[in-house]
């Protein structure tokens, strides 16, 4: 139950610490005080959405805080899920809402994202607003009580899961099931493309080494070409003498002279020096030559290879990595088409096989609501009579169609407002108060089917008086005999059943407006329901008129539980 709740700085509330009892906790005030501020701050800490707009002018956040005990087995098994543990069997759970940023969340001091918050909270919690009652105007919501009533959910989670596949396989089919003409084309093209791609043997990184190789081959052609300018320079070429034989004739015509010359004797001696050093140069350059490894052919076939490569690479990728991978999807998709005849085959049967076992699981959840159907028909009209509508009939109308992602039926509830009368639909027949009873009444029969500790009702009484009021209170009553029940109220009927009372009240300085939230004892219960008595002035008599529907209260309170005793 919710033990402990306290407000900064959201809207008009400034701070605000409410210490809730179990019980029948009731909330008035005058319209515009602020009460739906506390349904606000409750809602933040069930991970609604909230706005920055709610953060009080002039203040840099607004900071929640609930405190819960007793939490129900569902509720502790969804903290572990996410890892958390209660201390001493409590959480507390803080939000805060930033004017200029985005809001934060914690439970016991440990962050938690507001999805998680959102599915702990609703084992805490549940709101039932004058929003709610919209949903009996729209028969598309029916459908989603009478799965909760019935406890729908797992049988639900198994048809939805074969809907799903049934979706899948279709959507498999249609892919599969291409035209015949534009498949033969595709194969066609993907075949000569995988062909193509095949009968290239590329190896990846082969064109990066054929590069380098062809650069290298380039160079030693040129390399070879200078090398033979100097041999032929040295040896001669095309009959003409090179400078090694030039040198020789003028080392013979020098050892000639030097036989009567003694000076033309150091001159030889040094030309035919240099005549062997020019022989040497010779000798190294045909072993350079010969040590460049060259090949016209070989240069031809790279040249040759690398234009293919490179018509490939513009084809199907920038790299042979790239040409590689398109031929594997090549292959892949051609695979596919070749085999999409087999395969609807396939898909087909299987279509069958889950389609039928869908409809098998749509009949069952068919059955399992009819059966839920009568038992919550049976239970709210019970409701229905204790709260002064005894000649209401409900009834859930259900007809089946195709199936859907929900199974095959479509539910509304219909009401019959006098005996004899045919049921019709709600929204066609229902007023205000009655809609604000009918709802009531489902929600109290929903509540004895879950373990929410904490039920609140935000102005239920909206469109009753008189006696209905008395019997939506008294109803409102026995419910908080077995869980802690919260209510934003304007009848006196229902605050004077209050186990405990709240007064949520405006007040103004000059400068700035404040809502407090007082706990009122008894002198101060007596007063505000003689408020709400609806009289233009508070007098002895209307005192008294409060004091005693609070008295008769009680009294109907220990009588109830006397008689559960």
């Amino acid at each position: 139950m919710l033990c402990e709740l306290y407000i900064e700085n959201l809207a008009v509330i400034e701070k605000a610490g409410i210490s809730l009892r179990e019980g029948l906790n009731v909330f008035t005030g005058e319209t515009g005080a602020g009460k739906s501020i506390v349904i606000d701050a409750i809602n933040a800490i069930l991970g609604h959405r909230v706005s920055r707009e709610v953060v009080r002018h002039g203040a840099t956040k607004a900071r929640i805080t609930a405190s819960f005990r007793d939490l129900p087995p569902r509720a502790v098994a969804k903290l572990a899920e996410y890892g958390y543990e209660p201390e001493e069997g409590e959480i507390t759970i803080m939000r805060e809402i930033f004017a200029d940023a985005k809001s934060s969340a914690r439970i016991s001091g440990r962050p938690v994202t507001v999805g998680i918050l959102r599915e702990i909270g609703t084992e805490l919690i549940n709101i039932h607003g004058q929003h709610d009652n919209q949903m009996l105007l729209a028969p598309e919501r029916h459908m989603e009580i009478l799965d909760r009533y019935g406890d729908l959910f797992a049988p639900l989670e198994e048809y939805t899961d074969c809907y799903r596949n049934v979706v899948r396989i279709k959507r498999e089919m249609k892919k599969a099931a291409q035209n015949e003409q534009g498949k033969a084309e595709r194969i066609d093209l993907l075949t000569y493309q995988v062909n193509e791609i095949r009968a290239a043997e590329l190896r990846p990184g082969e064109d990066e080494a054929l590069e380098a190789k062809r650069t290298e081959y380039r160079s030693a052609s040129r390399i070879l070409g200078f090398l033979r300018q100097a041999q032929a320079a040295l040896d001669g070429d095309s009959g003409e003498g090179g400078s090694l034989d030039l040198t020789r004739q003028a080392t013979q015509s020098l050892e000639r002279a030097a036989d009567v010359c003694e000076s033309a004797g150091e001159l030889y001696s040094k030309l035919d020096g240099i005549g062997a050093e020019l022989e040497s140069l010779s000798e190294n350059i045909a072993e350079l030559m010969e040590s460049l490894h060259f090949s016209p052919t070989e240069l031809e076939r790279l040249e040759t290879r690398l234009d293919e490569l490179n018509q490939l690479k513009r084809k199907y990728g920038g790299n042979i990595e790239a040409v590689l991978k398109y031929g594997e999807a090549a292959q892949e998709e051609l695979s596919s088409l070749e085999l999409s005849g087999q395969r609807i085959q396939e898909l087909n049967q299987a279509g069958q096989r889950e389609y039928q076992r869908l409809l098998r699981l749509a009949e069952e959840i068919t059955a399992l609501r009819q059966q839920a159907a009568e038992r919550l028909t049976a239970s709210v009209t019970k409701e229905l009579s204790f709260l002064d509508m005894p000649n209401v009939r409900l009834e859930v109308s259900m007809q089946q169609g195709k199936p859907n992602p929900r199974g095959r039926d479509t539910v509304e509830f219909l009401i019959s407002t006098n005996r004899g009368e045919p049921p019709k639909p709600v929204a066609k027949i229902a007023s205000g108060g009655e809609l604000s009873r009918i709802m009531l009444a489902i929600k109290n029969t929903l509540a004895d089917r879950d373990e929410i500790p904490t039920l609140i009702f935000d102005e239920v009484d909206t469109g009753v008086s008189g006696r209905a009021a008395q019997k939506i209170g008294l109803k409102l009553q026995q419910a908080a005999e077995h869980r802690q029940i919260l209510v934003v109220t304007h009848l006196a009927q229902i605050a004077a059943l209050a186990d405990a009372h709240y007064l949520i009240q405006k007040e103004s300085d000059e400068e700035r407006t404040f809502t407090e939230v007082l706990p009122l004892d008894l002198e101060g219960r007596t007063a505000e329901v003689a408020r709400i008595m609806g009289t233009d002035q508070i007098t002895s008599l209307t005192l008294k008129n409060a004091a005693e529907m609070i008295q008769n209260g009680r009294r109907k309170k220990a009588s109830e539980r006397r008689n559960q005793g």
